[in-house]
């Protein structure tokens, strides 16, 4: 039987402040690591918002079946720089044709050439 577990508001991430908190997956905590938001099983919180993780805690985590909580600190990015822009360029190959899509695509390059200042 697998539990239901939640780092604080994960149901939604468009909350203020959680798009820049990295989501790490509870194999890849460590010690030292602070939860960005509060560890919810059900109402009851089971770890608090700032809490640091040691060893016995991330174990304890993993136990209870979390798959990923909110870690603070800047967000890792999932992707290069260049495979984010790659990808990018193959999404938008044909639009030079195009001023509104080729607009959208110079602000899109321009928002990912940010994430990775």
């Amino acid at each position: 039987m697998r539990l239901h577990f939640q780092s604080g508001l994960q149901r939604n991430q468009s909350d203020t402040g959680t798009q820049n908190m990295p989501v790490v997956p509870v194999e890849k905590l460590e010690p030292g690591m602070v939860l960005a938001k509060p560890l919810i099983r059900g109402t009851m919180v089971i770890l608090g918002e700032g809490t640091v993780l040691t060893g016995a805690w991330i174990s304890r985590i993993a136990d209870m079946g979390v798959e990923r909580v909110f870690i603070d600190g800047p967000s890792v990015q999932a992707l290069s720089r260049e495979e984010a822009l790659a990808r990018l360029n193959l999404r938008f190959r044909n639009v030079d044709d195009r001023p509104h899509m080729k607009q959208i695509k110079e602000i899109a390059q321009a928002h990912i050439e940010g994430l990775y200042e």
